[in-house]
């Protein structure tokens, strides 16, 4: 009698919903672009975003679901956000700093993490670097008066020879920029 109870109990965890759900959940991830989707870049980001984040272990359509808008033109910002966010995704993705910051002044909950920000502490997308605070964090191209000095040491280090340093910036995608 004990074996029949053991096996009936056994079926019912391996067919139970909960169980069923921890082996299937799949996680939704929002990625929001100001932009034309058809701009080359975009298209270079969105092939090799799902590549990096298979090698991961995450696989679009079986463990995860991406979730593309791209904010074109740029004043249909707040409706692409809205609906990103409509999604309910598990993280949201932002590369660029307006991207950022709509998606900070939209959702306090929802972890952010954004790519390719030069100053984000005077953007105000975070507190600081090292403690960034709230549901925002991500990768800093740039940090004006910070690294600056940092970067030139340790260029110095690796070329020793080097008797000149330049520094080229785009003008109009400066760090302050709203690209």
């Amino acid at each position: 009698m004990k074996r029949r109870e053991f096996i009936a109990g056994t079926g019912a965890l391996l067919v139970s919903p909960r169980y069923s759900r921890a082996q299937g959940k799949r996680r939704r991830l929002g990625f929001l672009a100001v932009g034309d989707a058809s701009g080359k870049a975009l298209n270079q980001a969105e092939l090799a975003f799902p590549d990096a984040l298979r090698s991961l272990g995450w696989i679009e359509g079986k463990s995860l679901v991406i979730d593309y808008r791209f904010s074109h033109p740029p004043d249909r910002l707040l409706a692409s956000v809205a609906d990103l966010i409509g999604l309910l995704p598990d993280v949201l993705v932002a590369p660029g700093p307006r991207a950022a910051l709509a998606l900070k002044s939209a959702t306090a909950t929802v972890p952010i993490v954004f790519v390719a920000v030069a100053d984000p502490v005077g953007l105000g997308l975070v507190q600081s670097l090292s403690r960034p605070g709230g549901n925002i964090t991500g990768f800093a191209t740039n940090v004006p008066e910070d690294f600056v000095a940092k970067r030139i040491e340790i260029l110095r280090e690796l070329v020793p020879s080097a008797s000149k340093i330049a520094l080229l910036i785009n003008q109009p995608n400066a760090p302050a920029g709203t690209s």
